[in-house]
């Protein structure tokens, strides 16, 4: 039977809730999605043209439109995670996690053993974590022998096996780290108190703990064991330590997870934190890799279903940083102000230093990449049609009106080409007119280019507002590259880029990596034209003093500022250590031109 057109595939999709699936010629999964309305979602693909290359590459692949009817938007989100995982569809990001994270078990049996693992067995055993590190569980198991007695043997200590006399105390007990269940040491019923506690621990709830041994503390004291009392003292002070440095918000938020993402044009970072009685009990950051162009909304609403299932979270509750459809179940909370608004800022910031932390590995490892990266974000920001990878920028320099002088730095890939820089001194215009200048620098500049077939760049940066912008494109015009090259200008107050015809600016983020870039290039391009303008004052100062001496010739003057520094202290030396650098009759008429014109000044 001949496979359906896309045409007639769209016209049949349902209007509820579901997941699409899209498959190519040879049936291979392209791609799963989810959609309030399968129709309208789908159908969204292929009437329109999309931004992004690698969406429109996927949409010419499909072929064979699959899709499930769910009965709610969160079946619907709980069904796509899991096909993604299960499918691993090409143009899907990555959600399938190789780790094995640690648990901490509280195992089914009598006089129940506490300890690490890394394996779930459904045994009817408790399992605490995922952790995402073995130091923190570490933590928290040595916080819980310093608090507790517990066995960490292996026997079966049934009633029968006790009574019977089966096994003998160990080591552990002569030691005080445990108390010898295996003989009868220890009641079941005060073990499994102790376990009860840890179990409330390992939930973030201190309370019961602290209240209980500081009631014991009071107890041995009053009875004058204060050895046993100053014991139970340091067991508090460890539990408040370890308290302190989890504790960040009000202790009565609690069961609540925070949700946050940071993202570029390649990646989006998600932190995740566990908040259980005012105390952060995990905390996990993943790194996304973008597929296509998904939002920020579509990419956390993903990571959410996912860390949930990951780490069995069941809280009812979850903070945000923006709206998030996660079903009736789940309560979305977007805070604004205090403490809910303070543990999302937390969160951000993990997101962000995690951020940094990975291009900076991505910049020593993979420095290709790194550039690829910031070209591409660098393109987003700036609304460019292809990755600036050539950029010229252009700054004057007119001290004082003296010595108008124009420079143009040139980056190719984020970085500087110092080879490209070039120096422009005013020819056409008279006076500090930094209008006319820029027009005639930029004219000069792509006339030369052109003529000699060299490449354009693909962005020029002007140093300053709208009136130099407009300046520039007047040279632009004349040469017929309106249109070719884009041009903006940046304003030095308030960082502001202005683009041709558009009366209100941009403004980026103070913080992005690429404002950086364009602050890097507005300050070369500054140092370039003013070291230039300096050079050129001071060698007009030399040759107005020493071009006025009749007989010394250019070649002459250069060898005595390279010898003399300066014309003061050519007219400090004397006769014989200058005739030493260009002769004896050369020396001569310098010495006596330097006399005359001292004894012509006024006493």
């Amino acid at each position: 039977m001949q496979k359906p057109s896309l045409e007639l595939q769209l016209q049949t999709l349902p209007d509820g809730p579901g997941v699409y699936q899209y498959y190519d010629k040879d049936g291979k999964i392209l791609y799963v999605g989810k959609a309030k309305n399968l129709k309208k979602r789908v159908s969204s693909y292929f009437n329109k043209v999309h931004d992004r290359a690698k969406t429109n590459v996927l949409v010419k692949k499909i072929v064979t439109i699959k899709h499930i009817v769910v009965p709610t938007e969160t079946d619907a989100l709980l069904l796509e995670n899991n096909l993604i995982k299960t499918l691993q569809p090409r143009y899907n990001i990555n959600l399938k996690d190789d780790k094995s994270y640690p648990w901490i078990c509280i195992k089914k049996e009598p006089f129940s053993r506490i300890f690490s693992t890394r394996r779930m067995v459904k045994d009817g055993s408790e399992y605490f974590g995922p952790y995402t590190s073995f130091k923190t569980v570490n933590t928290i198991l040595d916080l819980i022998k310093e608090l507790y007695p517990l066995r960490n043997c292996n026997y079966d200590l049934s009633a029968s096996n006790i009574e019977s006399g089966k096994f003998k105390l160990c080591l552990e007990y002569h030691i005080g780290n445990c108390k010898g269940p295996c003989e009868g040491y220890e009641s079941l019923e005060n073990y499994q108190k102790q376990v009860d506690a840890i179990r409330n621990i390992l939930k973030g709830n201190f309370k019961n703990s602290l209240k209980d041994f500081k009631k014991l503390m009071m107890d041995l004291a009053q009875n004058m064991q204060f050895e046993e009392a100053q014991k139970i003292k340091e067991k508090i002070e460890v539990l408040e330590n370890y308290q302190s440095r989890s504790t960040i918000v009000n202790p009565k938020i609690t069961n609540i997870d925070v949700f946050s993402i940071v993202s570029d044009e390649g990646a989006a970072y998600v932190n995740f934190l566990q908040i259980s009685h005012g105390a952060i009990i995990r905390s996990h950051t993943m790194e996304i890799k973008k597929k296509l162009d998904e939002t920020d909304e579509e990419l956390l609403e993903l990571a959410i279903v996912e860390l949930r299932d990951r780490f069995k979270l069941l809280s009812k509750e979850v903070i945000v940083p923006f709206t998030v459809d996660l079903g009736e179940a789940i309560k979305v909370t977007v805070p604004q102000l205090g403490d809910k608004k303070q543990i999302l800022d937390l969160s951000i910031r993990n997101a962000k230093f995690y951020r940094i932390e990975q291009l900076k590995q991505l910049q020593i490892v993979d420095p290709d990449r790194h550039t690829n990266r910031i070209m591409a974000q660098m393109q987003k920001d700036l609304r460019l049609p292809v990755e600036p990878r050539h950029i010229e920028c252009f700054d004057n320099s007119n001290i004082q009106g003296t010595n108008p002088v124009s420079a143009c730095v040139v980056f190719k890939d984020g970085k500087p080409s110092k080879k490209d820089y070039r120096h422009f001194n005013i020819k056409t215009v008279e006076g500090p007119d930094d209008f006319a200048s820029m027009e005639e620098v930029v004219y000069r500049r792509y006339k030369r280019l052109l003529e000699e077939n060299q490449p354009l760049p693909n962005l020029i940066i002007i140093d300053g507002g709208k009136g130099q912008l407009s300046s520039a494109l007047k040279s632009l015009d004349a040469l017929e590259l309106r249109g070719k090259i884009t041009i903006i200008g940046i304003a030095k107050r308030l960082e502001e880029l202005f683009y041709p015809g558009d009366s209100v600016p941009l403004y980026l983020d103070k913080k992005s990596e690429t404002l950086k870039v364009i602050q890097q290039l507005r300050n070369e391009a500054h140092r370039f034209g003013i070291t230039h303008h300096r050079d050129r004052r001071s060698k007009e100062a030399l040759n107005s003093s020493i071009e006025s001496i009749p007989g010394i010739g250019e070649k002459t003057m250069l060898t005595l500022i390279q010898h003399f520094k300066s014309v003061k202290r050519l007219q400090l030396v004397s006769e014989k250590e200058i005739s030493d650098v260009i002769g004896a009759s050369k020396a001569k008429k310098i010495v006596e031109f330097y006399k005359a014109r001292t004894e012509q000044k006024p006493t």
